[in-house]
């Protein structure tokens, strides 16, 4: 992954409303969520999910599918453990410490 890519897909997380919209679509798995029930979900205007939604499609980070009439947003988890790769590929390279997690973390277990 490219330093600019990583760049605009951390960015476009750096938004609170955005990240909740990712984190709810990354919880609803690979059948992804119908574009109105994440915005019941959220309780939010469309307006303003519509425009959240646009900055996490343009960075690749969710995709969206349409089935009918509805319009339906799924995480792109490649491209999400890839930019998660990304940040911890480095981990300690310049140290002898080994990469550690918070006891607290699910990843530690």
């Amino acid at each position: 992954m490219k330093l600019d890519d990583a760049a605009a897909r951390l960015e476009a997380l750096g938004n609170p409303t955005r990240l909740n919209i990712y984190r709810i679509l990354v919880r609803a798995g690979e059948e992804g969520l119908p574009v109105g029930r994440l915005q019941e979900r959220l309780d939010i205007a469309a307006s303003t999910l519509s425009h959240h939604l646009k900055a996490l499609v343009a960075v690749g980070l969710v995709t969206q599918t349409r089935e009918g009439t509805t319009l339906i947003c799924h995480t792109n988890y490649d491209l999400m453990r890839g930019l998660i790769d990304y940040m911890v590929a480095e981990c300690c390279a310049e140290s002898s410490c080994p990469p550690r997690l918070p006891k607290s973390s699910k990843l530690a277990a």
